[in-house]
């Protein structure tokens, strides 16, 4: 098994300002309050303002996390967004980040592995690291989602939300974060979740070219509560821990009903679990870091916990890792 030598020393997050409530959808839509709760667990979701875009909240996610712990990102030597609501095709949403920051001397790409985004960023990340090639990486997972929803379409509609995490990543050889992980796609099943560009046809199959997310929900449902529990049991061979070392499991908080699905399957407490959806709706590759900004601000992670994190949803992608919770108490209360 390989030795990881990179660890997470810190987090930030942000969501806007404005909440769309499920009452107001009411008025959008042929939905309620009581069907949106029974179905995804989802209360409310933030919506970004008309001039606020990926860039922005990705931007005030590390803020919020040099703020918190005190951190300095001027030697930051790569940085990573996790996104597919990039402000721009070209350029990437990591190259207006490091502007906005103003750091001098790093890498700068955009990862797209959709609501899998931030797992495969961490990945990333640790790889760059432990390699030796990097030394201290920010990863972000950031969404802007309402500027590309059909606001007519219910079944989206009333799912996906805005917000951002960061987390920085450096050099430890001695206390590393990184434990085991697991990947996979199922490029066969892509329809089932896609957002188009320039092609009318997805296989040779057309598609709705409207440059909103179209979701079949049953489908990707039927995929996640297989595949996810599986993977799981796969991080865990490839760590030789039990699922019952885990302390926390936090899972892309796409539906409640959902995590409660592969918690079954899984064998894992719910009561064990973190997600971000019941305030923040899905947050696709924002989600996860979202989640562990409420475990940290409920004070539910502490250091030297055991996450399994877990990452799922268009391409379809997934990927799972172990990590050591390695960040430290809050230096200043938010």
């Amino acid at each position: 098994m390989f030795q990881s030598k990179a660890r997470i020393t810190a987090i930030g997050s942000y969501v806007p300002e404005r909440r769309l409530t499920n009452d107001e959808l009411e008025k959008r839509v042929d939905t309620s309050d009581e069907w949106i709760v029974q179905r995804t667990g989802i209360k409310e979701r933030r919506i970004a303002a008309k001039a606020e875009f990926t860039s922005d909240v990705a931007y005030k996610a590390v803020i919020n996390l040099t703020e918190s712990y005190h951190k300095s990102v001027e030697d930051v030597d790569m940085i990573i967004v996790c996104t597919f609501s990039p402000d721009f095709q070209t350029p990437s949403t990591a190259s207006l980040v490091q502007a906005k920051l103003g750091i001098k001397n790093t890498g700068a790409l955009d990862l797209n592995a959709a609501c899998a985004g931030f797992a495969y960023g961490l990945h990333v990340a640790n790889s760059l690291i432990t390699s030796g090639l990097h030394k201290k990486i920010l990863v972000i997972g950031a969404e802007t989602l309402s500027k590309i929803l059909d606001y007519e379409d219910r079944t989206t509609c009333i799912l996906f939300g805005d917000g951002a995490g960061a987390v920085l990543v450096e050099y430890d050889e001695e206390t590393p974060s990184f434990i085991s992980y697991h990947m996979g796609s199922l490029g066969e099943k892509a329809k089932n979740l896609y957002c188009s560009n320039t092609a009318n046809a997805m296989f040779e199959e057309s598609i709705t070219h409207n440059g909103k997310i179209v979701q079949n929900g049953r489908e990707v449902y039927k995929w996640a509560v297989t595949t996810v529990p599986k993977g799981m049991k796969k991080v865990m061979e490839q760590a030789s821990m039990p699922l019952n070392a885990v302390d926390w499991f936090v899972p892309h908080s796409a539906n409640l009903k959902m995590i409660e699905s592969i918690c079954e399957k899984s064998g894992f407490p719910i009561e064990k679990t973190l997600y971000s959806l019941v305030e923040y709706g899905n947050t696709s590759a924002a989600s996860i870091p979202l989640s562990f900004a409420i475990g940290v601000k409920e004070k539910k992670l502490k250091t030297g916990d055991t996450l399994l994190l877990y990452g799922f949803g268009g391409g379809l992608t997934h990927a799972g890792m172990l990590i050591k919770w390695s960040v430290p108490e809050l230096a200043i209360e938010n």
